[in-house]
């Protein structure tokens, strides 16, 4: 939630810049937003440690392996 002081602080600054640059720091704030990580905190994930038994891993291994290491230079 953004505070109304920043909120305020950042409208005027805005304000007072041409358009072009205005879609600059729209873009930025874009970056920002990306770049904010997301996900659950590795101790949240640590109840389920040892769970996955040696068959699955090294299957689930495998598949990384055989399909997401490959690089189709074609694909674009």
């Amino acid at each position: 939630m953004v505070s109304a002081i920043i909120k305020d602080e950042l409208l005027s600054r805005i304000d007072q810049l041409p358009v072009e640059l205005q879609r600059r720091v729209i873009a930025f704030a874009d970056a920002l937003v990306l770049s904010n990580p997301k996900g659950t905190p590795g101790r949240d994930l640590l109840r389920f440690a040892g769970t996955l038994d040696e068959d699955s891993a090294r299957e689930m291994q495998d598949a990384i392996e055989g399909a997401c290491e490959r690089v189709d230079v074609n694909e674009w």
